[in-house]
């Protein structure tokens, strides 16, 4: 471990003695630890900072996860060709939920793509991944874009005909929010994908999807179910 991963690791204790519950850390905390330890860090390039969230990472501790992947946002104008290898190979061996997937994926790794687009060819490999976190992350990770309405170059419906029919209810949800919020951009699109698919989609991911969407419109699609 990093000397300033143990300093992190330090803090967060200290900090988690002083919780009004002990073991029960909220994640605004934590992220104003991050904020304040990112200064310490000596030196910002991509790699140094990517080498030290990994040395958090590596403590498999989810208070330490949320500032490592804080830091890796932090230096999203650096991100460069190398970045998606280490993302997703950071997606695989660390991320093992579906929180450790939303934090990652709505920030670091959805704003990767985002200013990558390229890389979403990638992406539709994820929904045949054997975990489940991996498989919500490729409806997840488009998020960023999406609600920032800068959508050339990648597909959500075509995630989320992937993973129309996952087994996973996590993987449901995650398209389903993906949807949510592509409604808020696009509401027609996701209209018609809901009056198309109404029949075979899983009832969690409908409802997420049409969540957003005007209450007469939400009462005629739920009148498909």
């Amino acid at each position: 471990m990093s000397a300033l991963a143990q300093e992190a690791a330090r803090q967060v204790e200290a900090l988690d003695a002083f919780s009004p519950k002990e073991g029960h850390l909220k994640t605004g905390a934590i992220r104003k630890l991050s904020a304040r330890l990112y200064r310490t860090i000596p030196e910002r390039s991509l790699p140094a900072v990517l080498e030290e969230c990994e040395a958090l990472l590596q403590q498999r501790s989810w208070p330490l996860e949320v500032i490592a992947f804080d830091w890796a946002y932090r230096v999203k104008s650096l991100y460069d060709e190398t970045t998606y290898d280490v993302f997703y190979r950071w997606l695989e061996t660390y991320v093992r939920g579906w929180g450790d997937c939303d934090d990652f994926c709505t920030h670091a790794f959805g704003e990767l793509l985002r200013r990558q687009k390229a890389l979403f060819a990638r992406v539709i490999d994820w929904t045949e991944h054997r975990d489940f976190w991996v498989r919500r992350a490729a409806a997840v990770v488009l998020i960023p874009a999406i609600q920032q309405g800068d959508m050339q170059g990648i597909q959500p419906l075509r995630i989320a005909d992937r993973l129309l029919t996952d087994p996973h209810d996590l993987v449901r949800k995650g398209y389903g929010w993906m949807l949510k919020c592509l409604s808020q951009r696009e509401p027609e699109t996701v209209i018609r994908y809901l009056e198309a698919h109404h029949g075979e989609m899983p009832r969690v991911a409908y409802r997420y999807a049409l969540e957003k969407l005007d209450k007469d419109t939400r009462r005629r699609l739920m009148d498909l179910e």
